[in-house]
Formats: structure tokens, C-alpha cells, sequence
């Protein structure tokens, strides 16, 4: 099946891919976590309208943790956040398949609430891995754009965070 570059769906995808980038630009953590929650807004609307209900249930629970990210880095809200998201997976996964991208939610929830900088950098880049694969699958064409591209920025922003680690330990 052919998928319409310009459908409702695909647009909302290509929103997505903008402050997805956007997000993995920032070398600022409290902006990485802004950008996310707005790309996993555009998200929701984007699988809703694919009819991939466990990517729909995925994306919500990564907004709602980028915005608790923000406000707490508490190991109890982190751990609620996860089971939620196996809760949703035994409801809703259907196919093997349909785990990526709450495997990927589970591994970005420990990294915000959990990590810093690069070592939070480097377990997303992992979630968007997955995310590439679910995409893939789910014939998302901006969420695969996005999470390709994503991969890239974010490798491009940890080169710069460890140089600039490394010029600042010379300094």
C-alpha cells in the first residue's frame, strides 16, 4: 500500500519531525524535555490517525513523562510511569511489534528521570532505534524521517557536549 505523502496523519508526523529535531538540538536538559513533550503531542495525533493504538498509548505516556521529567526526578513516579506502560502493552500489544515503542518509552522514562546529559543522550538514542523500527512497520513516513534524522542530531549533539566536556576539563 502506498502511503499519501500529504495526509492528515503524515502532515501531523512532519510536525512531529520538526520539534523532535528541535528537541534533540538542545544541549540544555530542561529544553530537551519542552521540545519532547510537544514532539510526543504530535505524535499522539499522528498514530491516532495511523490507527496504531499501542504507538497512540506510548506517545501519551512519553508526553506525560517529559512533563513530569521536569518537575521531579523522583525513582517512584519513574517506576509508575513504567509499569503504566506494561500495563498498556499486555492491553494493547497485539504482535510482537507492537512492544518498540513501549520498549522505547520504558528505556526514555528511566533515562529522563534518571540520567543527565550524555549518558540521557545515549539510552534515547537506543528508544530511537526502536522507534525507527515501529515506524518502519506502522508506514509512519514523517515518524521514520524524524526518528532517522533524530538519531543523527543526537549523535551530532553528543560529539558536541563531549568536546565541549573535554575543552572545558583543559580549560
Amino acid at each position: 500500500m502506498m502511503a499519501d505523502w500529504f495526509s492528515p496523519a503524515q502532515c501531523v508526523g512532519y510536525v512531529a519531525f520538526v520539534l523532535g529535531v528541535g528537541s534533540f538540538l538542545q544541549t540544555s536538559d530542561r529544553r530537551f524535555k519542552l521540545f519532547m513533550a510537544g514532539e510526543c503531542l504530535a505524535y499522539v495525533v499522528h498514530f491516532a490517525l495511523l490507527g496504531n493504538p499501542t504507538a497512540v498509548a506510548s506517545s501519551t505516556m512519553s508526553m506525560l513523562r517529559s512533563l513530569l521529567a521536569l518537575r521531579t526526578r523522583s525513582v517512584w513516579v519513574m517506576v509508575a510511569v513504567i509499569a503504566a506502560n506494561l500495563v498498556l502493552g499486555v492491553a494493547l500489544a497485539k504482535q510482537p511489534s507492537d512492544w518498540l515503542p513501549l520498549a522505547a518509552s520504558c528505556l526514555g522514562t528511566y533515562a529522563l528521570f534518571q540520567l543527565q546529559g550524555i549518558p540521557m543522550r545515549l539510552v534515547m538514542l537506543c528508544g530511537t532505534c526502536l522507534w525507527i523500527a515501529n515506524n518502519v512497520i506502522a508506514g509512519s513516513i514523517g515518524g521514520t524521517a524524524l526518528e532517522v534524522v533524530v538519531a543523527a542530531v543526537n549523535l551530532s549533539t553528543i560529539w558536541r557536549m563531549v568536546r565541549r566536556d573535554n575543552a572545558a576539563q583543559t580549560a
